[in-house]
């Protein structure tokens, strides 16, 4: 794929999202199911490589950028994920004073629930790709009920399943 395609593929998905895993549905479509120059393993990977360090959470942008394009779709995918931060701030400028009106808030509101609904309608694509079993099955399901119901850390969530899955691994 042209690097140069692979930026506004990844700009279209940055600059339409305003969190980082909001951009996920429109990569997959884009990548995955329409260009097919990444798989939903890749896509996986890319989010767990890019979530692995601290930083934004729409940093995995610049793995997909390399599984597509190696050293220069990682420069496609940073740039597409920093070029937003240098336009939003007239826009926020903007918008800050309309927040006021009830319709603003209104439009910006169901614009945060549709988010959330192409977020968990991209969850299940991914997931079938990812639970592969019984032991990783059981390792998603409760790490959910753990980290959203209890205020442990992520951190040890990700360690206690790391050593779940290779308890699981060895045995």
């Amino acid at each position: 794929m042209n690097v140069f395609l692979l930026y506004l593929l990844l700009l279209k998905a940055t600059m339409t999202s305003f969190s980082g895993m909001t951009s996920l549905p429109m990569l997959r479509n884009d990548l995955v199911v329409k260009h097919q120059v990444l798989t939903d393993r890749q896509l996986n990977t890319a989010v767990a490589v890019g979530r692995m360090g601290p930083g934004p959470a729409g940093l995995y942008v610049v793995s997909v950028g390399y599984f597509v394009g190696g050293t220069a779709g990682a420069i496609a995918g940073w740039l597409a994920t920093v070029t937003p931060a240098f336009l939003i701030v007239p826009l926020l400028m903007y918008v800050g004073r309309k927040a006021e009106n009830p319709r603003v808030r209104s439009m910006i509101q169901t614009i945060t629930v549709t988010a959330a609904g192409l977020v968990l309608s991209i969850c299940l694509p991914l997931a079938r790709d990812a639970v592969t079993g019984a032991l990783p099955l059981a390792i998603t399901v409760v790490s959910f009920l753990i980290l959203s119901f209890t205020r442990v850390e992520t951190l040890w969530v990700i360690l206690g399943s790391a050593l779940a899955g290779l308890a699981g691994f060895l045995v």
